[in-house]
């Protein structure tokens, strides 16, 4: 896509993309990094990947064993 477009046209994208991106908010990685982990630690007692899944609500149990004769 950028091979068909001239310098001019893929600077003004690019500055378009920094105009977005002054736009959001920033926060230390100190604050975020301490939420996520609060966060991460309250969802894992739902979490199937951690918790498990029981046998009869698993939806990719073996229906039946493989029989090679």
């Amino acid at each position: 896509m950028a091979r068909d477009m001239s310098d001019k046209e893929i600077l003004k994208m690019e500055l378009e993309q920094l105009q977005k991106e002054v736009k959001n908010t920033r926060e230390p990685v100190s604050k975020t990094a301490k939420e996520i982990c609060e966060w991460v630690e309250t969802q894992s007692a739902e979490d199937p990947l951690i918790k498990g899944v029981p046998e009869d609500k698993n939806p990719f149990k073996e229906k039946g064993g493989c029989i090679i004769t």
